[in-house]
Formats: structure tokens, C-alpha cells, sequence
């Protein structure tokens, strides 16, 4: 190693190091660390130095710096070794940042695990932001101005509303929401939670190979995105699917009475799609398992809490994984902003056994590849 890399990373060190034992000192007083100023090296510098951009996070016993490192793999090392420090490495251009709700526990837990699978996938941190929090929108504007930012995921309703407010140049991938909102705002592409049909009908062939009918009742304001792909993944698994279009509750109703009444327990299958209209929860999904438990016909899911109360499996997110497939689509986002749906290509499968040991499936936890199994024992 070179006395002049040495010298390098020792006046870094320097640098640093106040900072982390003010933190250390403050948090054995049982406080938090007030801000410290951060010393930017000379422009001159920074081909051979890392750069301290900001500071982005602060929990009580670590103090986080976001550096952007010229190619010198040998310096990032020795940063990661400095006590008490945290190194975020930032994309040097293309810079990607996430918009998230700044919601409580089990929410901030899923919105983490998103951003580590978008991390994952583009290879560095990410700048986060979280809407609603004690940073302002102008707040966040600026810091993504500064940062360069060229692409925003924005993540929930309250994500995509900020990112409708970006310039037009910052592109955006919107993720965390089943459906895009209605209205005359900025529309982009977007991830929905719902996923892939093709899997949800590959895995109800694994389970009922002789099931030879599909039918789903959907609002066509929600869901045509969702049904012009269920069309063909149905084709591709030998499956007839029959797609009822109902655009209120009151007709939604009438149509189940049809279908639960004249359904054929042996080849067709019930799939409830994620529609605020066709599956009101509270008192039709009740009827609807009821009536399909009583008739011994399989009913799927595409929302996984549907699972618990009766219905035979469903496909949840994994959310590392949505984050990649996030990134993924934030990575090759075309010039334009095009509104484009795609669905969730990668998830996990809840599977209810007592609803399966009554339509006489042999499903063991043991044998099969389950994440969730209900009842829980």
C-alpha cells in the first residue's frame, strides 16, 4: 500500500472521527447528537477523495455519511472500517432516489425491505425520502436537486402524489399501489402490487390440474390493465377464462348469485381479484366464501388477508424482491414517462389447509413449498 494512499485515508479518518466521538459521547448522555457541519474537500480533491455529500440518517449510535468515491475500491475499504460510521456509496450519475409514506409499524417495515431489494438491485444505497415526515416537499425537491436524482420510485399513493409535483426531466416508477389513481395528474409507469395472473393460474393448475375454467367479476376501471393479461396467461395454461365486467357493488352482487348457483365445482374456479368494487370485504367476500365452501368450489385469491378468512391460496408480495423488480424498471425507464401497468413478477404463496383438505387436496406444509400457511397452529 502506498505512503500516499496511507496518508490519504489517515487525514480522512481525521476528518471523520470528531464526528463519531461527539455521537459516542452523546448517546452515553442519553441523547441524540446535535447536527454537525461537515468539512466538503477542495474540488481539487475530489478525484482522488470521497466527498461527503450529505448526511442522510442519523439513529442513536450511528452517525451516517452518504460519499460519493471516485473508482478507488481501496478507499471505500478503509472507510467501512472507521469506527461508529456507516458508508452509503452514491450512484456517481443516473442517480436514483425513493419517495415512501412516513407511516408507522408494519408499513415502515415494508417500505425498508422494498428499498433493500431496489439497493440490491442497482448495486448501491439509495437516497429515501419519506413523504409526510419532518422534511417538507420543498425539502425533498431540493435534496433531489442537489443530488442530481434522474429517476424517482415512488412508492404508495402518498409517494406517487409527490412525484407528480417533479419536473418533467426526473423520471418516475411508481410501486406499492395496486392500481393507478384516477384523475388528470402525471401519470407514469407503475408496479402494482397485483400479481402476475400467470402465476396465480400456474399455481391453481399445480394444485387442481382438472380445473378448466376461470371466473373473475371486475370493475373494468380497476382492473382492464389486469384482465387484458389474465386473457392470455389463461391461453397459455389451457384455462377458458370468463371475465364478468361489474362496475358497482349492487350488479357486482347480482352476478356472484349467478355464478355460485351455476358454477361447476369439478372444472370452474373463482378468482377474486384486488377490486374495491366486486369484493367488498365486509359483508359480500362473507357470501362469497360461504357460499363456494358450501358448493365445494375452489376460490383464489389475489390478496393474501382473503386466505386466512377461507379462500384456498393467494400470491403475496415479497418485497425485496418488488424492489428489484422496481429498480429494474427505474434502470430502463424510456424518455417520456409512458403510463404502463405491469404486476408483480415475483411473490409468495399463503395457502389455507383446512380449505383444502375440504375440496379433498392432499397439500402438506411438509411436502410443499408454502411461506404461509393458515389456520396458523
Amino acid at each position: 500500500m502506498s505512503i500516499y494512499f496511507c496518508m490519504h485515508v489517515a487525514l480522512l479518518a481525521l476528518m471523520v472521527w470528531p464526528l463519531t466521538s461527539q455521537s459516542m459521547e452523546t448517546v452515553e448522555a442519553g441523547r441524540h447528537p446535535e447536527p454537525t457541519k461537515v468539512r466538503f474537500l477542495e474540488p481539487g480533491q475530489q478525484d482522488a477523495w470521497p466527498r461527503v455529500l450529505q448526511r442522510i440518517e442519523m439513529s442513536s449510535d450511528i452517525l451516517v455519511y452518504r460519499f460519493q468515491v471516485a473508482a478507488n475500491d481501496q478507499v471505500v475499504a478503509q472507510l467501512g472500517r472507521v469506527e461508529r460510521v456507516k458508508v452509503a456509496l452514491a450512484a456517481e450519475s443516473g442517480s436514483i432516489a425513493v419517495l415512501y409514506p412516513d407511516l408507522e409499524e408494519p408499513y415502515r417495515s415494508i417500505f425498508a425491505k422494498i428499498i433493500e431489494g431496489i439497493e440490491a438491485q442497482v448495486g448501491a444505497p439509495v437516497a429515501s425520502f419519506a413523504v409526510g415526515g419532518p422534511l417538507s416537499a420543498q425539502d425533498i425537491m431540493a435534496q433531489l436537486k442537489r443530488l442530481d436524482v434522474k429517476v424517482v420510485i415512488a412508492l404508495g399513493r402518498q409517494g406517487m402524489k409527490a412525484a407528480s409535483t417533479l419536473d418533467q426531466q426526473v423520471g418516475v416508477v411508481a410501486g406499492g399501489v395496486v392500481s393507478p389513481p384516477t384523475g388528470d395528474g402525471r401519470s407514469f409507469p407503475i408496479v402494482s402490487l397485483a400479481p402476475d395472473p400467470r402465476m396465480l393460474f400456474e399455481r391453481l393448475k399445480h394444485f387442481m390440474p382438472d380445473v378448466r375454467r376461470v371466473i373473475v367479476v371486475y370493475d373494468p376501471k380497476q382492473n382492464a390493465w389486469l384482465i387484458r393479461l389474465a386473457r392470455d396467461a389463461a391461453r397459455a395454461q389451457g384455462l377458458e377464462l370468463q371475465a364478468i365486467e361489474a362496475g358497482d357493488l349492487k350488479n357486482a352482487v347480482r352476478v356472484y348469485q349467478d355464478v355460485l348457483s351455476t358454477a361447476d365445482p369439478k372444472r370452474d374456479a373463482l378468482w377474486l381479484p384486488q377490486d374495491s368494487t366486486t369484493v367488498e370485504e365486509s359483508s359480500v367476500l362473507p357470501l362469497i366464501l360461504e357460499s363456494a365452501w358450501n358448493r365445494n368450489l375452489a376460490v383464489f385469491s389475489s390478496n393474501v388477508t382473503h386466505v386466512k378468512r377461507g379462500a384456498l391460496f393467494s400470491l403475496y408480495p415479497n418485497n425485496v424482491a418488488l424492489g428489484r423488480q422496481l429498480a429494474s424498471s427505474a434502470m430502463s425507464l424510456p424518455g417520456g414517462n409512458a403510463a404502463l401497468v405491469v404486476p408483480m413478477k415475483d411473490a409468495l404463496l399463503a395457502v389455507n389447509i383446512r380449505t383444502a383438505g375440504h375440496l379433498g387436496l392432499q397439500l402438506s406444509p411438509r411436502q410443499q413449498a408454502f411461506d404461509l400457511v393458515f389456520p396458523v397452529r
